[in-house]
């Protein structure tokens, strides 16, 4: 296949499109420091366009009050990097848009910008799934080695790509 993105990227993408079209769910991302990367890598599979609902990049904490009606409470008192932003994305994601499942990623790529609670390569994940209660959303924060910006980013790529398969979210 013809592609610029990792083929380890590309190949677990082609995983989540087929599989997610086989039992015909809709799926949308909202990434922050992934930067589109998981939809890019979404995108890229032929097809993707019967399962890719909707793709948000909120990189600044004003995009993810507007895009996604994150509440400026939750970002000031948590921190873009944290597992409310991350549930609040998610949300967010379901609520602008008809997909059944969303994924969202916020995180630190560095080289800068991490701190010694949030150091570089922390990355926070949720998924939300239409329909179930909202306290069921599936949370969780993940240090990736600091193999420099790209690899954070692609590590948390991939992650956020395992969420959006099937069994992951049922």
């Amino acid at each position: 296949m013809d592609t610029i993105l990792p083929l380890n990227l590309v190949t677990l993408a082609r995983r989540v499109v087929e599989e997610n079209a086989a039992i015909g769910r809709r799926i949308a991302v909202a990434e922050s420091c992934t930067g589109g990367l998981v939809a890019a890598a979404l995108t890229e599979i032929p097809g993707s366009s019967d399962v890719v609902e909707i793709g948000f990049v909120t990189y600044s904490n004003e995009a993810k009050m507007s895009a996604l009606g994150v509440n400026e409470d939750v970002l000031s008192t948590f921190g873009a990097v944290s597992i409310a932003t991350a549930w609040a994305m998610a949300q967010g994601a379901l609520h602008k848009s008809e997909a059944d499942v969303a994924v969202s990623i916020t995180g630190v790529a560095g080289p800068g910008g991490g701190s010694e609670a949030k150091p570089v390569g922390t990355v926070v994940f949720a998924r939300a799934v239409r329909g179930e209660d909202p306290d069921k959303v599936i949370a969780q924060q993940k240090l990736f080695d600091d193999n420099g910006r790209a690899g954070v980013r692609l590590q948390a790529a991939l992650c956020a790509l395992e969420l959006l398969l099937p069994e992951q979210a049922d």
